[in-house]
């Protein structure tokens, strides 16, 4: 659809202004509380260490940008995220919550219940870790009990009103309303990124070249993320349909979509964070008492700073992540269970075991090149800062140019539903 007629078609459509007006305010309200600075914290130096640290990248990209700035929006909504892949995974050897999947609309909103529930002493821990680790690096002054726990209590209640409004704008707006504040805290990082850059090239030739470059293989990166996201194997399946005029049945072809990265960007978020964590750690124990457990910490530092080490160790996770969250998601026992009971089958092969092996096999395959694709995403950003580490200026990596076009397709995908619905609506 044109870009006009798609613009007419939203005007158009009183439902969908309202959603998308719901939803700008709501992405406002969010905008707001990440530019309220926590009571009682000295944040003079807060930003130099981010951006000096790529092991609370992370941190800060789960956080919309809050973390840099501790703000209100200090843990974003990732105590809601981390409690989300949690139930995830446990519904994969826990009977009752595997069982809670099955049961369709009912058993998901006890799930995202039980999330939420979950969601608040992770807020607490997040909070307190967070703040702990600042103090140890010196970056913030220290705080009375008092203040510490006012400073927790805050930074939990916003995180909890965050993941409130995710919800309302799931909802009653446009998008995955967490996404969506996860994608505007980052593209709200962009200007200021854009602005160092200029000022960074600024009269020098040789960085002005190197930085168009850059851009170019920036652009190369979206149109390639947005290539791995569409891209699909169709798996040709055929159907019986009883016609209603006589006894007869007739054949029908379809196909079953095979995503090639079915986990999104969930691997690249585990890998980052099984290698966040362990420099968080050793950073806290790097003034220990002990002289061994210096030692530890010491060479844990060492190991996640060298560029080289952190650049493969990263790239062989979000590989092994990948094919580890698509066996959660891609089940094919289920696959070809479901298909026996509709009727339908693979064309060739026979129903059950044998259409299993298949989608096992071809999901395998697929699932090889878009694992290998994401690491090149995930990693492409590191090995652009290793060739000229004075271009960390750039705070968007993959994950975040991953998530942003994600989240945007997701919302194109969405708008374009509504407009169908309601032209559909008129010919009825």
């Amino acid at each position: 659809m044109q870009p006009a007629k798609t613009l007419n078609a939203i005007l158009g459509n009183r439902d969908l202004k309202k959603r998308i007006l719901i939803t700008i305010g709501l992405l406002f309200i969010f905008r707001i509380l990440a530019h309220i600075p926590l009571p009682g914290v000295d944040i003079s130096g807060l930003e130099s260490y981010f951006e000096s640290n790529q092991l609370v990248g992370m941190l800060d990209l789960l956080s919309g940008g809050s973390v840099s700035s501790f703000s209100l929006a200090l843990l974003g909504v990732g105590p809601y995220i981390t409690a989300s892949i949690v139930f995830q995974l446990l519904g994969m050897v826990i009977p009752s919550l595997e069982a809670l999947q099955k049961e369709g609309e009912q058993g998901r909103q006890k799930i995202n219940q039980y999330t939420r529930y979950t969601a608040v002493p992770l807020a607490f821990m997040e909070a307190f870790g967070l703040i702990r680790l600042l103090q140890s690096q010196s970056v913030i002054g220290d705080l009375s009990t008092f203040q510490m726990i006012v400073t927790i209590i805050t930074a939990t209640a916003a995180s909890m009103f965050l993941m409130w409004l995710g919800e309302i704008i799931s909802e009653k707006g446009i998008g995955n309303g967490i996404s969506m504040i996860i994608s505007l805290g980052i593209i709200a990082g962009l200007p200021p990124s854009i602005s160092s850059l200029a000022q960074l090239v600024s009269g020098d030739t040789a960085k002005t070249i190197f930085a168009i470059g850059y851009g170019i293989v920036f652009i190369a990166m979206i149109v390639f993320i947005i290539y791995i996201t569409e891209a699909e194997r169709r798996l040709p399946v055929t159907y019986a349909r009883r016609l209603r005029s006589s006894n007869s049945t007739t054949r029908v072809d379809s196909y079953l979509p095979m995503k090639l990265n079915a986990g999104g960007v969930i691997p690249i978020i585990f890998a980052s964070s099984l290698l966040v964590f362990p420099g968080l750690i050793a950073k806290l124990f790097a003034n220990a008492k002990s002289e061994w457990l210096q030692d530890v910490a010491n060479a844990v530092n060492s190991f996640v700073s060298n560029n080289y080490c952190y650049i493969a160790v990263l790239f062989l996770l979000v590989v092994a992540f990948t094919f580890f969250y698509t066996s959660v998601v891609v089940q094919p026992d289920k696959i070809a269970e479901n298909l026996q009971k509709q009727g339908s089958f693979i064309p060739g092969l026979r129903p059950g075991r044998e259409t299993s092996s298949y989608i096992s096999k071809v999901t395998y395959r697929i699932t090889l090149t878009g694992a290998v694709s994401l690491a090149l995403v995930a990693a492409l950003p590191f090995i652009m800062k290793a060739v000229n580490a004075e271009f960390s200026v750039l705070s968007v990596g993959g994950t975040g140019v991953l998530i942003i076009v994600s989240v945007a397709l997701e919302t194109i995908r969405q708008i374009n539903s509504h407009i169908t619905t309601q032209t559909y609506d008129k010919f009825m």
